[in-house]
């Protein structure tokens, strides 16, 4: 484990670094990323949806076939390769940990094998897991961790888990104002409210420990969205947090399990390239303004305005509410699964990139997850790269 001078964050009995490696897919965090940010002594995360994808033998079963029943069959199939391979790597150090969308249709499956795939960790966000508990009961000493963005999401998951005799193991504070992918949030103009705030949310759910007269349950808090700098990591264990949680940083790192050109869009993004707009999820969600995204940014309104109800195109029934499939008009009008593999695979012109709106902690420069931890942890910065050294060209796919 690498040395610091900040407590541990403390899950489930281990002794951990303060860094949680967000979820992020389609297949941006499988086990490289994950199994290398725990043999340091982290969290690491790997992201269930359709992890299929870094697996051939398995797109060489299901990549053409409309069966939605194989498809999720060998999902389940990636997902425990995905976990032992996270593990090996990890040997006995951190946690590797699972997330897991609410909003997918497959959400309790991917629960039930994770448990038994033998992750650590469930972490589950872009929804509300109420039924938790009950999906993990036969496996306590997995912990189990939601992914809220106010005060009142968090007394929700509280008091339900509490009637089922259940607190969560440690609770991910997500801002939305900063974070990438789908965010926490109704609308896209709702992201900068200020309830989302990490001060208010930190001091917020404090008080409502006591309310609840859990404040000695050591429920740790990790803080997520738009950190980059030691300064904020300092800044926010200095306000209460017991931890923080990064995606985009650790999507671009050497580690990062998605094609090259995939974290060199994320690297080189500018300001204004990075968006806001509407999920097929029924969420806001972040991204970098790619050549698909300004295109169907372009045509939303009128795509939006045709909406109807239809079968889905690609046979894989990724999510519970799917704008497209489901014809709902407020929401994207997109396949977001293939879209996400697209970039995934580091098709620049087809692929969605989500990405958080904040600047990345080595700029455009694609380093170690070593070195990203020793950075965000001690403040220590890598000796700089000669003009060129180390950098992939973006390949043509």
């Amino acid at each position: 484990m690498l040395q610091t001078a900040f407590q541990h964050l403390k899950i489930k009995g281990k002794h951990l670094l303060p860094i949680v490696q967000g979820g992020m897919g389609v297949g941006v965090s499988a086990h490289r990323l994950a199994g290398s940010v725990a043999s340091l002594g982290g969290v690491g995360t790997i992201s269930s949806v359709d992890l299929r994808r870094h697996h051939a033998d398995l797109m060489a079963q299901s990549g053409k076939s409309r069966d939605r029943a194989l498809i999720d069959r060998v999902n389940l199939i990636a997902l425990d390769r995905e976990i032992k391979a996270a593990k090996a790597i990890a040997s006995g150090a951190g946690v590797v940990a699972v997330n897991i969308m609410r909003a997918v249709s497959e959400y309790a499956n991917y629960v039930k094998q994770a448990c038994a795939s033998g992750a650590e960790a469930v972490v589950c966000g872009a929804g509300l897991p109420l039924d938790l508990p009950e999906l993990t009961a036969d496996h306590p000493n997995i912990a189990i961790i939601p992914i809220l963005s106010d005060v009142r999401g968090i007394a929700l998951i509280l008091k339900k888990w509490m009637r089922k005799n259940r607190l969560p193991d440690a609770i991910v504070i997500e801002n939305p104002r900063y974070a990438a992918g789908h965010l926490g949030a109704a609308r896209p103009e709702d992201v900068n409210n200020p309830n989302f705030a990490f001060p208010a949310v930190l001091d917020g759910t404090r008080e409502l420990f006591k309310e609840l007269n859990i404040e000695r349950e050591n429920i740790p808090l990790i803080t997520a969205g738009g950190i980059h700098t030691h300064e904020q990591v300092r800044e926010l264990i200095g306000m209460g947090a017991d931890a923080v949680q990064l995606g985009t940083a650790f999507a671009v790192t050497e580690e990062g399990d998605a094609h090259i050109n995939f974290k060199r869009v994320l690297a080189e993004a500018r300001p204004e390239d990075i968006v806001t707009f509407m999920s097929v999820a029924g969420l806001p969600a972040r991204g970098v303004k790619t050549e698909w995204l300004a295109n169907y940014l372009e045509k939303e309104a009128k795509l939006q305005s045709k909406a109807k109800q239809k079968p889905c195109e690609v046979g894989f029934d990724c999510l519970q509410q799917c704008g497209l499939r489901d014809g709902i008009a407020k929401s994207g009008q997109f396949c977001i699964d293939t879209r996400l593999a697209f970039a995934m695979n580091g098709d620049v012109k087809r692929g969605l990139f989500f990405r958080g709106s904040e600047k990345l902690p080595f700029g455009s420069e694609i380093r170690s997850v070593r070195e990203l931890i020793e950075y965000l942890l001690n403040g220590v910065l890598p000796a700089k790269r000669e003009q060129g050294a180390g950098f992939a060209q973006v390949v043509p796919v």
